[in-house]
């Protein structure tokens, strides 16, 4: 008798945990930035066009497979690919999406404990203390302990990421429904909230200097928004495009498998994909674009906006916008507001980032749910520790090199490749389909079986052309930090090796395949 799995207790549950796992710092952060350096409004033309060929078929793959995984018993890549390949040494390709998420985790918590304590800082008054550029870059080096000065210091950062860290695991340690379900209840409305009032606010800005009638508003959205044609004849805009599809829906991670193997037998999947990404393309392209660049364009002007784009993720976040809130009335609170959504958007992400792994101990090792998220959450205390004390040292961006980029696409053409072709087309739509309340045109068998895994496969193959080889030579990369990226390395190698034996004692627990493989 199969052991009962646990199960989201109502469909909204479920599509706002998707969401939840998708909307994160990219969409606030990464999206404005790649708009804004790759050609504004052209850049949304390469956007659609991979969301539609490419990330939303690939949602609607992972909606599949997990739902069919679940019926079998199995939440996690290497247990699925087994069952739908039939093929016992298939789980073995599952293995990116087993240790993707957890080099992601390694970092992200991390960064998310940044936004919870730069929301303290910003409401206390403390942060726009020293309301210039280098005062907001010297308080986030001697916050990380890159640099010696006043609290708060290495410390600070420490004892917030240990209170962030107890609250993810609170949350997935209660469960799917009591824990992350109930969490996304709360938590997807709340962020929604946030960022409507943000933008509602950079929206009214006007004209905040009438001396510069030229930085309105209206520019600014102008700014963004406008199509520069020229810029689609460069391949480089197309790349950036897709893999900012790839970032902001979560797809090749392995998060929405493990998701949607908690669905039942006949829940719609087509139609609660087509919603959880309507919701986080709502979060990226209506709310996350109408904030950051916005802002910086009104009070920086132009240069200064394609500067705050340039600067990256943390200048943009935790150097930049404390400058442009500080311009405001009541300026502290509107600071702490940007961080604390900043924050609930990191939790959505990293609990089901934190989900994949406890799935796998759990179904396939058949540990108790408490054993899995002690386990899982010790490992990853213990790997935090580096990162936290050489954050300097570039560790950071190797790690998110192969576990948010490389492993990612890896896997989306592992598993398309699987489910449509090994799996078979037919029976692969008709999962798909399978208790839909609006059938899918057929064109969309066409682009799952021949156009996405050849879009990935291009994608892939480009993309390796252009940043594999450096990334792997370390160019540019200071000859003193080459051996803290050889250590990162020798630490991607060693979860591989420890994710192959977990899957290999997997494989030996698991009944033989029989004959019956209805879907």
């Amino acid at each position: 008798m199969k052991p009962q799995r646990e199960n989201w207790s109502t469909k909204l549950g479920v599509v706002l945990a998707v969401a939840g796992s998708a909307v994160g710092l990219g969409n606030f952060l990464r999206f404005p930035a790649k708009v804004t350096l790759n050609g504004g409004g052209a850049f949304m033309i390469p956007y659609f066009v991979a969301l539609l060929l490419l990330g939303i078929p690939l949602m609607w793959t992972e909606w599949a497979l997990g739902r069919f995984g679940g019926a079998h018993g199995h939440g996690t890549a290497p247990g699925i690919l087994h069952k739908v390949t039939r093929r016992p040494y298939a789980s073995f390709f599952g293995i990116f999406a087993l240790v993707g998420p957890f080099l992601i985790l390694t970092y992200y918590t991390y960064i998310e404990s940044w936004t919870l304590a730069y929301a303290w800082f910003a409401f206390s008054g403390q942060l726009l203390e020293d309301a210039t550029q280098d005062g907001m870059k010297k308080f986030l080096a001697v916050y990380q302990g890159i640099t010696s000065g006043e609290s708060p210091g290495l410390s600070s950062a420490y004892i917030f990421f240990v209170i962030t860290f107890i609250i993810n695991m609170t949350i997935v340690h209660r469960g799917i429904q009591g824990g992350i379900e109930k969490f996304n209840k709360i938590a997807m409305p709340l962020l929604v909230l946030l960022a409507t009032f943000l933008m509602i606010r950079v929206l009214s800005l006007g004209t905040p200097d009438p001396s510069q009638p030229e930085l309105s508003i209206n520019n600014a959205l102008g700014f963004i928004w406008n199509a520069d044609l020229n810029a689609l004849s460069s391949a480089k805009v197309w790349l950036e495009a897709a893999g900012q599809v790839f970032f902001t829906l979560g797809v090749g991670i392995g998060v929405i498998l493990t998701y949607a193997s908690y669905t039942k037998k006949d829940d719609d999947v087509v139609l609660s994909g087509l919603v959880a990404s309507s919701t986080n393309e709502f979060c990226e392209v209506i709310l996350g674009g109408s904030i950051v660049i916005p802002a910086a364009f009104v009070f920086f002007g132009a240069a200064g906006a394609v500067a705050i784009a340039e600067g990256g993720l943390f200048n943009m976040s935790f150097v930049s916008m404390p400058l442009i809130f500080a311009k405001l009335p009541f300026g502290s609170f509107f600071c702490g507001l940007w961080f604390l959504l900043l924050f609930v958007a990191a939790v959505t992400s990293v609990v089901s980032l934190l989900q994949p792994g406890i799935a796998f101990l759990c179904d396939e090792l058949k540990l108790s749910r408490g054993k899995a998220v002690s386990i899982i959450g010790l490992i990853l205390f213990i790997c935090c520790q580096p990162l936290i004390f050489f954050i300097g040292r570039g560790v950071i961006d190797e790690i998110d090199f192969w576990g948010g980029t490389f492993f990612l696409v890896i896997f989306a053409l592992i598993e398309v490749v699987a489910f449509m072709w090994v799996f078979g087309g037919e029976r692969a739509w008709n999962e798909i389909n399978r208790g839909a309340y609006i059938k899918l045109p057929r064109v969309f068998y066409v682009i799952l079986k021949y156009v996405t895994p050849v879009y990935i496969l291009i994608l892939l193959v480009s993309w390796s052309w252009q940043q594999l080889g450096p990334v792997l030579r370390m160019e540019g990369v200071p000859e003193e930090n080459k051996i803290y990226l050889w250590g990162v390395r020798v630490f991607v190698v060693a979860l591989l090796v420890v994710a192959c034996a977990l899957i290999a004692r997997m494989n030996r627990r698991m009944p033989p395949l029989g004959e019956d493989y209805e879907t």
